[in-house]
């Protein structure tokens, strides 16, 4: 958190179907562009059972979706996105797993951070019942009312498996300093590509001179 806006990149796993009722743009041979309708998104379930019977057809949707678990898909063509539990890795601690929503502590505060320590977060989630397109994450921090951060990370599409996909973001500092230290509001968002908001949550954490005591 080095009090500058940041927005990353990351390629993560995943393939991107033509899925989603959308309308895209296409130039005609004279440079004009025209607004294409791709169709309805229908579910998952369902076009996999298109032309099962079709070996050619079947390997070439598996070539595009990957390994879909089958027991993960709903009757619905809305994908759906559920983060388990954000963990705070850093060099000089133990992993900190914090499950979400986050469970304030007795100051309120979610969790707390050594001034100029080096830290990065890492993410684990479950997509079901359809493929999630551009999925991505927003975190804005404030301190006294004043925007210090405001980071966005694309994470990718994925489709729908039993088992959580994991995302570790980059490796970053805490501001260092007594006028660094203190309360810190944030909220954090994941939405994917068609605007959908599978998680919005507020919260409070503190970077204090050292690391609070290992419990």
């Amino acid at each position: 958190m080095d009090g500058k806006d940041k927005e990353k990149e990351h390629t993560a796993s995943g393939k991107n179907p033509d899925v989603n009722d959308v309308e895209e743009e296409e130039e005609d041979e004279e440079g004009n562009k025209r607004a294409v309708v791709l169709g309805p998104q229908v579910p998952l379930k369902e076009q996999l059972e298109l032309d099962k019977d079709d070996e050619s057809l079947r390997r070439w949707k598996e070539q595009l979706l990957g390994q879909v678990d089958t027991e993960q898909l709903g009757e619905t063509a809305e994908p759906e996105v559920k983060v388990l539990n954000l963990t705070i890795l850093s060099p000089d601690r133990p992993d900190l797993v914090l499950p979400i929503p986050f469970v304030a502590d007795e100051k309120g505060y979610a969790f707390a951070l050594k001034d100029g320590s080096t830290y990065s977060f890492r993410f684990s989630f479950i997509v079901s019942n359809n493929i999630v397109s551009g999925l991505k994450y927003t975190n804005t921090v404030w301190k006294t009312g004043v925007r210090v951060e405001n980071q966005k990370m694309m994470l990718g599409t994925f489709s729908p498996q039993l088992e959580p996909y994991t995302y570790e973001g980059e490796e970053e500092t805490t501001p260092a300093g007594i006028f660094a230290r203190g309360s810190y509001s944030a909220k954090l968002k994941f939405v994917d590509d068609d605007g959908k908001c599978y998680l919005e949550m507020s919260y409070y954490f503190e970077i204090r001179k050292d690391w609070p005591a290992i419990q």
